[in-house]
């Protein structure tokens, strides 16, 4: 019912942004694509401004039709949020949710409070993408996402932190490893060791280079990855150790397959983590639900970390 009170033009205009041209919107669509053009052509003469650059292989929003795609997102948004509010004042809790969320947390938190949810609220649906931090806060103020899941949010006017808590800066090892009994290590002692580094998308891998360039000369860093699975895989083999938050390793830490120990450095900043959404849209029924169980989950999860889950405690 929502998407249909989009109006079409705003439907059509959007869809052209996210694919480049009108052909490929038109292929995504189903329709021709001067059904496509005829409506944008309307919608730039209605508000009197250009809303496209026409290149010979495709189409570029200007700035004003920058605006006017956020808008229709946010419209679109807006209009599902309505339709579960009318659920929920019917006595239903239905709906979709849009999340974006961490790498780490497709094997953390996300399976249970998907089965959670599945469970206590069978009438939500959820659409999930793992995304960068930095690619989490723009889904939020592009109204993208109705929630986001992300380490070291910045602070943005129009994103609302429902929940946070801090993570320390630390080094993971293997069970067995030379460092897996120490309570504390500094940069110097892991900058000796083999050492494998996420990406720059991170911000954690660009927080450590500005810090610690250092590190960073040529040679040091053996291996550099954008998998979040192969550098647990690494550091588990025994050989390499990783700079990184605890919640990166949470299972594997909870089962005692790897241990991870604080930096002592003073200039190591402790990172977040946090469930946040957009300040501008009000959360709905489902979306809170949704928020309850997600912080529920991820504090029992640093719960069960941090009490030593290869002690007996799980999660």
């Amino acid at each position: 019912m929502s998407e249909r009170l989009l109006p079409t033009s705003l439907k059509y205009m959007d869809q052209v942004v996210r694919c480049g041209s009108i052909q490929a919107a038109a292929r995504d669509l189903n329709i021709s694509a001067s059904a496509i053009n005829r409506q944008i052509l309307l919608l730039e003469d209605e508000l009197g401004i250009a809303l496209f650059e026409r290149l010979p292989r495709g189409m570029r929003p200007t700035s004003a039709g920058t605006l006017v795609a956020t808008l229709a997102r946010r419209w679109r948004t807006e209009l599902g949020w309505m339709g579960s509010e009318i659920k929920y004042l019917d006595g239903e809790n239905r709906g979709h949710l849009r999340i974006v969320a961490m790498d780490s947390m497709a094997n953390g938190i996300l399976p249970r409070t998907i089965r959670r949810l599945r469970r206590e609220h069978p009438g939500i649906t959820l659409e999930i993408e793992i995304v960068t931090p930095d690619a989490a806060g723009s889904a939020l103020v592009n109204a993208q996402a109705d929630v986001a899941i992300a380490f070291n949010l910045q602070p943005h006017r129009e994103i609302h932190v429902a929940w946070t808590s801090s993570l320390p800066l630390g080094c993971l090892v293997a069970r067995d490893h030379p460092l897996a009994g120490a309570t504390a290590v500094t940069l110097q002692d892991v900058a000796s060791l083999p050492v494998v580094l996420q990406s720059r998308a991170l911000t954690i891998r660009r927080y450590i280079e500005a810090h610690n360039d250092w590190m960073f000369q040529k040679g040091r860093m053996p291996v550099v990855t954008n998998s979040l699975q192969l550098l647990k895989a690494l550091v588990a083999g025994g050989e390499y150790v990783a700079l990184t938050s605890e919640l990166d390793a949470a299972t594997e830490i909870i089962a005692g397959e790897v241990r991870f120990i604080p930096l002592r450095d003073h200039a190591a900043e402790t990172q977040t983590i946090s469930i946040a959404t957009n300040t501008r849209l009000k959360l709905h029924p489902i979306g809170q639900i949704t928020c309850n169980a997600l912080e529920r989950d991820l504090s029992g999860l640093l719960a069960a970390m941090r009490a030593g889950g290869s002690n007996g405690q799980s999660f």
